[in-house]
């Protein structure tokens, strides 16, 4: 049986390099997303279920966010859960139906619940629960908060069985996990979407799971640092996968090409607030005007967007 390992700086950036230099791999679909159970492979043993682009609610049971696995010859790792264990329980038994295999690592790629509150789905499986190594304080923190704002929206039908399902195994560089003849290597990324961000790659197929790093169609939400978020996009850019997994959008994209209209977006934001904050407006203003230009490019634009204007002029007029 194998054991995933830590992995010095050294191992770390020489995986990394390694994993940046694979050739592009022949995409591979399968049926159409439309419920948890239904799931894409898109590389040979990856497995995409594209969630909505929807806010929560009874009807869509919390299933508005993109969730995967990756099956190896020895166990599989499931990467992030839907918004509820009911829906998180359609997503297992997709993973069932595709093998046997036990399920070892269940891997939240940050805190919101869409991503997080399915994970009492698998606890019978007994799986490590793995995340960034600031996870734990930002799930303990706004635990109350997600459990009374999912449950409102949700319905008492739809919320049944969710609980704040901590991590076993946290992340604070770089780690890799092993699952038979295939390695998934974490990385634990600074500030960006949130502060608790981790992105996974699949060294067997190349494919890259950004989470909420990457949004496609599903206006971008801010809850971390929108500096450190544009950073982070000139990053990524450079990198070399065979396909990239949003956390919200199709059920895989390609790079750089996939982080243009999420760039375009959030640089908008960050401009305009800039130049509202040099004329002397007021966050009143900002939330006006800043970034309206790009109202028509995304779903649920009427949703977020006040918000993430408001958390970046509260981030950048102390700059």
């Amino acid at each position: 049986m194998s054991e995933d390992r830590r992995i010095s700086r050294y191992e770390f950036l020489r995986a990394a390099l390694a994993l940046s230099a694979a050739p592009l791999l022949r995409f591979m679909p399968a049926r159409a997303a439309d419920d948890a159970s239904s799931v894409m492979e898109i590389a040979p043993g990856v497995f995409v279920h594209q969630g909505r682009y929807e806010m929560q609610s009874p009807e869509n049971r919390g299933d508005m966010a993109n969730a995967a696995f990756v099956v190896g010859s020895e166990a599989v790792a499931v990467i992030d859960t839907l918004g509820s264990v009911v829906v998180a329980r359609e997503l297992r038994d997709a993973i069932r139906a595709a093998t046997d295999k036990p399920i070892r690592y269940v891997i939240n790629t940050h805190m919101h619940p869409d991503h997080t509150l399915g994970n009492a789905a698998f606890k019978e499986d007994k799986p490590d629960f793995v995340g960034h190594y600031k996870l734990p304080r930002a799930l303990a923190t706004r635990a109350d908060r997600y459990l009374e704002s999912t449950k409102r929206m949700l319905g008492e039908a739809a919320f049944a069985g969710i609980e704040i399902v901590m991590p076993t195994r946290t992340v604070q560089e770089g780690v890799i996990i092993e699952l038979g003849r295939r390695d998934l290597l974490l990385e634990a990324q600074p500030t960006a979407h949130t502060d608790n961000d981790l992105i996974v790659t699949d060294g067997a197929t190349k494919t890259l799971f950004l989470g909420d790093l990457l949004f496609s169609v599903h206006v971008p939400t801010l809850d971390g640092s929108i500096t450190g978020w544009l950073g982070l996009i000139d990053t990524l850019k450079t990198r070399e996968a065979a396909r990239v997994v949003p956390g919200h959008g199709p059920h895989a994209m390609r790079l750089p090409a996939a982080l243009d209209p999420e760039q375009r977006y959030l640089s908008t934001i960050a401009m305009d607030v800039k130049r509202l904050i040099a004329e002397g407006k007021t966050l009143e203003d900002a939330t006006e005007t800043a970034g309206f230009s790009e109202r028509n490019s995304w779903k649920l634009f009427d949703d977020y967007h006040v918000r993430n204007v408001s958390a970046a002029f509260s981030e950048l007029e102390w700059q």
